[in-house]
């Protein structure tokens, strides 16, 4: 993973570049470990509507995203039917794809049942991932983009009920809530559990 030096004299990962809002991403949330159950829904589910665009596009939607799904609340999401589905379709403040806006939904209706039945959806997560994989990245060299770990947890996901949970993205939903340390050696992030 290469490295960039910033005006500000701080060394981070090169893919945030220099855009203030991938730069605070990187800085603040890339990577840190999160157990919240209702914060790791919305994060697999806004990296599932990242397949085939650049994260950017939704880190640049994330609050149109949280307004549209309620705060991403699955009790809520849950029970969209039709009306609202339509209604998101004409949300430019989302990315407007009718499949991922139904598996939402479904989504939302899984997470419910793994709460309610158990163990609960952080738990299901850390315990197929294990503690933090630090891969030691060093600058230059090219993160993964899939793992052994990645492979299971997007196979226990789908056989669930989830959907646009294949092994890439959830690599890199496994990177974004720290459950896998990618940043480089050299950035200032690399190591930090906060």
């Amino acid at each position: 993973m290469k490295v960039h030096e910033h005006a500000d004299g701080i060394t981070r990962c090169a893919w945030c570049g220099t855009d203030p809002l991938y730069v605070a991403y990187h800085d603040t949330e890339w990577g840190v470990p999160e157990h919240d159950d209702r914060a790791l829904f919305e994060k697999l589910i806004l990296d599932g509507f990242q397949a085939g665009l650049a994260w950017i596009t939704i880190l640049r939607k994330r609050e149109g995203f949280r307004a549209a799904f309620d705060g991403f609340r699955p009790e809520i999401v849950a029970r969209y039917g039709p009306e609202k589905i339509e209604a998101l379709m004409q949300d430019a403040g989302i990315v407007r794809n009718r499949a991922k806006i139904e598996s939402t939904v479904r989504s939302a209706q899984v997470w419910l049942d793994i709460m309610e039945r158990g163990p609960g959806f952080s738990k299901l997560l850390w315990d197929i991932n294990g503690p933090v994989l630090d891969n030691r990245r060093q600058p230059g060299e090219p993160a993964p983009v899939t793992s052994p770990v990645a492979v299971a947890m997007s196979k226990e996901l789908k056989s669930r009920g989830f959907n646009f949970v294949g092994p890439t993205i959830v690599y890199a939903f496994m990177q974004a809530v720290g459950m896998v340390d990618d940043h480089a050696v050299t950035c200032h992030r690399h190591g930090k559990r906060s």
